[in-house]
């Protein structure tokens, strides 16, 4: 009888990694290699999703996966200490995502970047990597957003917390370093917007998937982010739009910058004021992504059409 395989979705859930780190760690590294359907679609072993449950124990545990992807499962197991990986006894249990949010407000509100940077570092084991940034950093810059609208808090905690976090991801994303023929995205914000959580997180989850990416900071005029694009030969730009909804001048922003790019070069556009701009987006064929699972699948089409 022939061996049991599995969906990369079930790998993922078995594993604790996501699809995208899967992927990741299969093209530029040699993880696994797992068998295709007629479809192209990847099918994984029992023996490959115990090296991926290994590998990610390993790489929390601070090993980079660059040195240890290849490494056979006798080796992995040693590393790990001969078992599959689960949380330490200490690690104490999840909490929901209201709690973990009105935790991290907390520590914005008092400007308490040791605390915030602590606490980020214990969601990070708990919800993994791409969980942090899905059902935290996400909603949290929302809830950050809402409450500078309502006077609660100041421009001052926002850049604050936009700070703290970017930090905290810069310092967590070393396993994830692009090869040398990665694609290059160019992450910012236009003239005018000068929120920052946003593409603090477009610019994480676009290093896990394996791009280049070169973090412009925000408010930049359409001519400077055109020449850094073109300059680096990036294959997209992408834009978070956050507040103000109603800005006059940025429509003729986003037309400037179509106008000077290359025409291969796409327009990524997300953040919770892009539905705004949606004509003018439209007009110079942006592709929205309203949320980070978009962007993955965006970044990810993006790879296999090169």
């Amino acid at each position: 009888m022939s061996e049991i395989q599995h969906s990369i979705k079930f790998a993922a859930r078995k594993s604790g990694l996501t699809t995208h780190v899967i992927r990741v760690w299969e093209k530029r590294y040699d993880a696994v290699s797992p068998d295709r359907t007629d479809t192209n679609r990847r099918l994984y072993s029992e023996a490959e999703i115990e090296r991926l449950t290994l590998l990610r124990a390993a790489t929390r545990g601070g090993h980079s996966i660059g040195n240890i992807a290849r490494l056979s499962l006798e080796k992995l197991k040693e590393l790990v200490g001969d078992v599959a990986p689960a949380l330490p006894p200490s690690t104490p249990p999840k909490k929901s995502t209201s709690v973990v949010l009105d935790e991290a407000v907390e520590a914005i509100k008092n400007f308490n970047s040791i605390e915030l940077d602590e606490k980020l570092g214990q969601w990070a084991v708990m919800f993994g990597r791409q969980g942090l940034l899905q059902k935290v950093i996400a909603p949290l810059a929302q809830r950050v957003g809402d409450l500078w609208r309502e006077g609660i808090i100041t421009v001052a905690h926002e850049g604050f917390a936009s700070s703290a976090i970017r930090s905290f991801l810069t310092r967590n994303s070393t396993a994830y370093v692009p090869r040398g023929d990665a694609p290059t995205l160019i992450v910012t914000t236009p003239s005018g917007q000068f929120h920052e959580l946003g593409s603090a997180m477009v610019a994480a989850g676009a290093n896990d998937m394996g791009w280049r990416v070169i973090y412009l900071g925000t408010n930049l005029p359409s001519i400077e982010i055109a020449s850094a694009a073109i300059q680096n030969k990036a294959r997209a730009i992408a834009l978070s739009i956050v507040f103000p909804g109603d800005d006059p001048n940025l429509p003729a922003e986003f037309e400037s910058l179509r106008k000077h790019l290359p025409d291969d070069v796409k327009i990524i556009v997300g953040g919770r004021a892009a539905e705004s701009y949606s004509s003018v987006l439209e007009k110079i064929q942006a592709v929205r992504a309203n949320k980070l699972e978009d962007l993955y699948d965006i970044l990810d089409r993006m790879r296999r059409s090169d």
